[in-house]
């Protein structure tokens, strides 16, 4: 990797991407990405790819009960 982002080849770019996302940094800030069309449409699939499988599972939070019935075996477990 070199010393300025802004110098990364794709791959460099693209071998960081994970770690980018993973930090919660937005790639699409990254100097890379505003100087390269390859990695910011690329970036774009990605984005569109993540929405979409968002909408096939979409998060649903527990009822009360459930986190009821968690703790209480915790304390249980706990004697």
């Amino acid at each position: 990797m070199t010393g300025d982002p802004g110098n990364l080849s794709c791959e460099e770019f693209q071998a960081q991407l994970a770690e980018l996302v993973g930090s919660g940094e937005g790639p699409a800030a990254h100097p890379h990405v505003q100087s390269c069309e390859r990695c910011r449409a690329l970036l774009v699939d990605l984005e569109t790819i993540a929405e979409a499988a968002r909408q096939l599972f979409p998060s649903v939070e527990p009822p009360d009960e459930v986190w009821e019935q968690i703790e209480s075996a915790i304390k249980q477990e706990g004697k």
